[in-house]
């Protein structure tokens, strides 16, 4: 009985998204606004250093100096001297 109920919910969500494409408008794309002045687009280049390299680069900055400027001191664990350890040790019943 799972089966068909994951069947009955995989063709609702199916149709559910088919009917929401066909019914949403195209954003008006393609007609101008008064006053629209688009520039020219972007080469290949210019659109992965705008959107990949310059990304890459402003993060690789931050974490160099949040590294750099780093003020807190190396976390190393050091054994407390006042802990006496006896070797002993029994437990009373």
């Amino acid at each position: 009985m799972d089966k068909k109920n994951a069947l009955r919910a995989g063709a609702l969500a199916a149709g559910t998204t088919l009917m929401m494409l066909l019914m949403s408008s195209p954003a008006l794309a393609l007609t101008r606004d008064d006053g629209d002045d688009p520039g020219k687009g972007l080469s290949v280049v210019e659109t992965l250093g705008l959107y990949v390299f310059a990304p890459l680069v402003l993060f690789v900055v931050i974490a160099g100096l949040v590294m750099l400027l780093d003020k807190s001191k190396t976390r190393v664990t050091k054994p407390s001297s006042n802990i006496d350890v006896k070797s002993e040790a029994r437990a009373k019943a």
